[in-house]
């Protein structure tokens, strides 16, 4: 039977980067991780692929996925739900094999509380005026959108204190090899390796 994979969610304030840095992560040549596949209510934008980009499905299948409790997080924006299907991620683990999260603050506390075993990774900005100007060169919001996203963002940050880990996002290349830093320690994690010892030694 195959050693359970480990869960690694990364989260963080909007216009941090988790995107940008976990392209890069996946993009390492040392770096052997499924990332999950989100589902989503919306309609596929041009150029989207379902089961790729993300698993599109009505509102009505979303919502008996929520009461059958198949969903390991979901959120609602914008009249349309997205969230992290349990099954994939209960299977993928189960195979040995380890699995990425992307996800939002809120929806990394349901992962807490579902799966405390998982290493959670906030992403930080240098500091407040670095993250505002970050989404000003999105050029994508009006300043008053800017604005209450860099509010929210205040009060994300201090949710950082339930995470394992704070990632400074100064430089994509130097955040990922800080998250790879931290998954190298966490496979040497006592808790982790006393399943196999415990086996050798007849205690299990």
């Amino acid at each position: 039977m195959a050693k359970r994979g480990m869960l690694i969610v990364l989260s963080g304030p909007s216009g941090v980067g988790k995107g940008t840095v976990r392209k890069a992560l996946f993009d390492e040549p040392d770096v052997d991780f499924e990332y999950s596949t989100s589902m989503t209510t919306r309609e596929p934008r041009d150029g989207e692929v379902n089961g790729v980009d993300y698993y599109f499905v009505s509102k009505e299948q979303f919502e008996e996925n929520i009461r059958n409790g198949e969903m390991l997080e979901y959120a609602k924006y914008v009249d349309n739900y997205y969230g992290t299907p349990l099954k994939y991620v209960n299977e993928t683990l189960d195979s040995g094999k380890d699995v990425f999260l992307e996800i939002e603050v809120n929806g990394a506390m349901q992962v807490r509380a579902n799966c405390p075993d998982a290493v959670f990774v906030f992403l930080t900005p240098p500091d407040l005026m670095e993250l505002k100007n970050r989404l000003i060169g999105r050029g994508t919001d009006e300043m008053d959108v800017i604005n209450k996203r860099i509010e929210k963002a205040v009060s994300e940050i201090r949710m950082m204190r339930n995470y394992d880990y704070a990632v400074l996002n100064d430089k994509v290349e130097n955040a990922v090899e800080r998250i790879k830093d931290i998954i190298k320690s966490e496979r040497l994690r006592v808790s982790r390796v006393m399943p196999d010892y415990e086996l050798m030694l007849g205690d299990k």
